[in-house]
């Protein structure tokens, strides 16, 4: 099962903005999947399949890293490359 995420949730406030949800689509089933940073770190590590498609139809999977204070996040990575495709998603 793959789910294309689609639009991002930001939370945080002044300068500490991070995303704190995401929402997309699952391919299969056609359902809408939303949950919190904590739900799509797990279901990616459970080796769920989670991209971003850009407007040229380019695809970036979402990997899980970890910050210096500990704290776990997804993450797109393409062509070997983490980047921040997430951040150019809508917001809900």
């Amino acid at each position: 099962m793959a789910i294309r995420v689609q639009r991002r949730h930001m939370a945080g406030g002044y300068r500490h903005e991070h995303i704190s949800r995401l929402e997309g689509t699952n391919d299969q089933t056609g359902a809408r999947e939303e949950g919190s940073r904590a739900d799509w770190v797990a279901f990616v590590e459970r080796g769920g399949q989670a991209y971003v498609r850009d407007a040229r139809g380019d695809v970036a999977y979402l990997g899980v890293r970890g910050s210096a204070l500990g704290t776990k996040y997804v993450q797109t990575y393409a062509d070997g490359i983490w980047q921040d495709n997430l951040l150019a998603l809508p917001t809900y």
